[in-house]
């Protein structure tokens, strides 16, 4: 902790001491100073926020009549990245034990989709099998797929195309068919 100190003054204020007899706020720069609960208030160190428009870009693939539906990949709160740690843990894998499917209420009634049906989800790059979680937070037309699981890797189905300008691969939309097997 000494050395984390010296090296960084937002930290010079937390000992050991300190934190037994409970928890600080970054930034706390002196033993004296009681912490930070609300690092910024009002305005930023430099002012208010700023903001810049940038110009839409579609995506690189779009839905289409063989690929009607997008695809959107993320986390759930319970794991990280590819569960490589996360999965050791049983409670965790008690509240996320694999891959589904999130889709619409529209969108499962369109495709005749119940809860818990093992749907298989096709893009241009390949396949997977998850099975469907009906959720009111789906957006109609958009299905969203975790990417923690290997079972079911949902970035197999993903877009390598890069983006113009940062040159970040679109591994966030895709466009998707989906099937019940």
């Amino acid at each position: 902790m000494e050395e984390m100190n010296s090296v960084t003054p937002s930290y010079a204020g937390i000992s050991y001491s300190r934190l037994e007899n409970g928890g600080l706020h970054w930034p706390c720069p002196a033993p004296d100073h009681p912490g930070t609960p609300i690092l910024h208030v009002g305005t930023f160190t430099r002012g208010l926020g700023q903001f810049h428009a940038i110009e839409y870009i579609p995506p690189a693939e779009v839905t289409d009549e063989d690929y009607p539906l997008y695809l959107t990949t993320g986390r759930v709160l319970y794991h990280f990245h590819t569960r490589t740690m996360t999965m050791q843990s049983e409670g965790l894998n008690e509240l996320s034990p694999e891959c589904f499917v999130e889709i619409s209420p529209q969108d499962a009634a369109d495709y005749n989709i119940k809860q818990g049906d093992l749907l298989r989800v096709h893009s241009r790059r390949g396949e997977i099998q998850a099975m469907a979680r009906v959720s009111d937070q789906a957006i109609k037309g958009t299905i969203f797929i975790p990417f923690h699981f290997a079972k079911a890797a949902a970035n197999r189905l993903t877009n390598p195309a890069l983006d113009p300008i940062a040159k970040i691969p679109e591994f966030k939309v895709c466009a998707i068919r989906i099937e019940k097997v």
